[in-house]
């Protein structure tokens, strides 16, 4: 392959990825729009936003690395049907230091909040929101990320390609319709 053809396929494959991180961008911002009520009523809630975005990015990302060596490597078959132990192993993992990463994110949000003199809702809020919106976000991201790096890679893309703006649309889409019902489901919760 000549250096112009390997620039045409990566463009090819990468375009329609990007494109839709983009849409992906501006729909989590639609949410974060719509969220005046909950913003106002869980003080510090936006301080977690971008702690909790990039988290999502990070770990999920990271599953999308591993599912993609193992698909290049030989050592998972991109079937759903019968799962691999270390498939499932890895997306469990996933999940659990998502959740890791969001409680940790909720008390450092806390801390800084408290260290600043700003209000704060309280730390057994923001990390009862920060740990639902993990989980349900959590659970919509790596049934993403497999099937996305499944199904690429059995039409012939190279899953290394799709992983990052995968994991940015849907981290961010999935990332602030998550915290928007875990913060409804708090609110509603102690009121």
């Amino acid at each position: 392959m000549t250096v112009r053809e390997v620039a045409v396929r990566a463009y090819r494959e990468g375009l329609p990825a990007l494109s839709a991180s983009l849409v992906g961008g501006l729909l989590a911002g639609v949410v974060l729009g719509g969220m005046r009520a909950e913003l106002t009523a869980i003080d510090g809630l936006l301080v977690l936003v971008p702690a909790l975005l990039a988290t999502r990015g990070n770990v999920y990302g990271s599953l999308g690395a591993r599912i993609a060596t193992a698909l290049h490597q030989g050592f998972l078959e991109p079937r759903l049907g019968d799962a691999d132990d270390r498939l499932l192993r890895a997306v469990a993992a996933a999940i659990g230091n998502g959740l890791l990463a969001s409680a940790f994110a909720a008390v450092v949000a806390t801390a800084a909040l408290a260290w600043l003199a700003r209000p704060a809702a309280g730390l057994p809020v923001l990390v009862t929101v920060a740990v639902i919106s993990g989980l349900l976000s959590g659970i919509a991201l790596a049934t993403t990320v497999v099937v996305v790096v499944f199904a690429g890679f059995r039409r012939g893309y190279n899953p290394d390609t799709l992983v990052g703006p995968l994991v940015t649309t849907a981290g961010d889409v999935f990332g602030m319709a998550a915290l928007l019902i875990a913060a409804r489901v708090v609110i509603w919760g102690v009121g």
